[in-house]
């Protein structure tokens, strides 16, 4: 019986590593992004007596003097300038105004021994709109930004409704995502399904070498292909000058910081993941299958319409959901290679992240983005688990 615990023990051992590594840098990241996409503490964390005061409140009424009080003593004793910036970025995205008026009041609040009068401050003080944003700030998780990525919002009596059209393209450019993504999975299946036929047609060394040529992007750096298809697709680069030598164009045609060099170049990163499933797949079907069908009488077309197909489809399918997922997450490509009408979701959740350090935001495209990619996944897994179970 010791035995047995004494295996388990050192086999728990051995995995424990892989487990805090997957907690360290996988699930922890990812916990901490959902919260940020609903965590809503900028306000609350700096006036919390204000928070107190106005639960009573009825959103409709002026501002009472307790509340005038609350918020005067909150400003006072906020010494932290980052959290006060935050408080004031995120009421001021909510109520514009918001930047000045807590200049002004913050100022007089410090600068005064006693609480001074609001009203005198700034007469913005007794409007409710300013303190109907103060409340709705307040909650410590908020759906605001995961509704900001769907350019949606709350009005006033709280009902969910669309942003103006010149408020925000984050739909637009979501859409973009899945345009640019899907393009290239119908370009990889273009160009995979047959090179995987010719592949699973040939045997020993010269199937290693295909396979080798088209593995080779997996063994290079993402940057490195990247760059290489800059230097190739420019007017001067390799390509136009190939077309013009061989006077199949008069001039070098725009490959670069577009939509079709965006599509090349992702095409050629993510190739492998279309014909690896495929190949995989075709390699299982008997190779006497299409000669039958055309001793039947089936011409070649007919024969891989009716027959290889049909067949190889759930390899298809998983290559092209592979492709996809893939696909809807990259940055680095559009941002080398693409216009300003080809950038995707992920270079907005950059700017974000690093440019405008709104956490929110950025952790809210990142849940769409994830939502839809364990959808995809598990659709990828229920037909690989049907392709396990068929073979």
């Amino acid at each position: 019986m010791k035995r047995p615990s004494r295996r388990n023990a050192g086999a728990l051992a051995l995995v424990l590593p892989l487990f805090f590594f997957i907690a360290l840098f996988f699930i922890w990241p990812l916990v901490t992004m959902m919260s940020q996409a609903v965590s809503d503490t900028a306000v609350l964390h700096i006036l919390p007596q204000t928070a107190s005061v106005m639960t009573n409140w009825d959103r409709k009424s002026p501002p009472t003097p307790e509340m005038k009080a609350a918020i005067a003593a909150d400003l006072k004793a906020a010494t932290d300038t980052q959290a006060v910036g935050d408080m004031v970025r995120r009421l001021n995205s909510a109520q514009s105004g918001f930047r000045t008026l807590m200049a002004k009041t913050i100022s007089a609040v410090q600068s005064s021994e006693t609480p001074p009068d609001l009203a005198a401050v700034d007469p913005r003080w007794e409007k409710p709109v300013f303190w109907l944003a103060i409340s709705d700030a307040l909650s410590p998780t908020t759906d605001r930004n995961l509704l900001a990525a769907l350019d949606l919002s709350r009005d006033a009596s709280g009902k969910i409704v669309a942003l103006p059209a010149d408020a925000s393209a984050n739909r637009v450019i979501m859409l973009r995502t899945f345009l640019i993504a899907a393009m290239v999975t119908l370009a990889c299946a273009a160009i995979g399904f047959p090179y995987a036929m010719l592949v699973a047609t040939m045997d020993g060394w010269k199937r290693n070498l295909l396979l080798a040529a088209v593995l080779l992007p997996l063994w290079t750096s993402l940057l490195v292909r990247t760059a290489a298809w800059f230097i190739l697709l420019q007017e001067k680069g390799l390509i136009n000058d190939a077309l013009q030598a061989l006077h199949l164009t008069s001039g070098p045609v725009p490959l670069i910081f577009n939509r079709a060099g965006v599509v090349i170049a992702m095409t050629h990163v993510l190739l492998p993941f279309m014909v690896l499933p495929v190949y995989s797949v075709l390699v299982s079907i008997p190779k006497n299958l299409m000669p039958a069908a055309a001793s039947l009488g089936a011409n070649p077309v007919r024969a891989f319409l009716r027959v290889l197909l049909p067949l190889s489809f759930r390899g298809l399918a998983s290559g092209a959901l592979l492709v996809f997922m893939s696909a809807i997450g990259y940055y680095i490509t559009p941002a080398l290679i693409g216009g300003p009408s080809d950038q995707m979701i992920s270079s907005v959740i950059a700017f974000y992240a690093t440019g405008s350090a709104n956490w929110g935001m950025a952790g809210a495209l990142g849940l769409i983005l994830l939502v839809v990619t364990i959808a995809l996944y598990a659709v990828y897994g229920r037909l690989s688990a049907e392709d396990t179970r068929r073979a």
